[in-house]
């Protein structure tokens, strides 16, 4: 881990801390960094899964024992907000 001195704005802090449920500065500032770079993460796998051509068709006969889900309609379900 790096030390490093640094000026903060104590009101963002304390709310911070309260909204995280920290009990330090030192674990506020982690954890608000580490949720951050979580965000990047996840930004990237979600952009290079956008980026892939995926065929769904026949995933309801994919899977053993009696057939899988339909999923041949995810792509236009979560371009309409629909949450299955």
């Amino acid at each position: 881990m790096a030390r490093i001195t640094v000026d903060v704005n104590e009101e963002w802090l304390d709310s911070a801390r309260r909204v995280l449920g920290t009990d330090t500065k030192v674990a506020t500032i982690n954890e608000a960094l580490r949720i951050q770079a979580t965000k990047e993460l996840a930004r990237q796998i979600l952009a290079a899964l956008d980026s892939v051509q995926m065929d769904f068709t026949g995933s309801a006969d994919a899977f053993g024992y009696g057939g899988g889900r339909d999923l041949s309609g995810l792509e236009r379900d979560a371009s309409d907000g629909e949450v299955a």
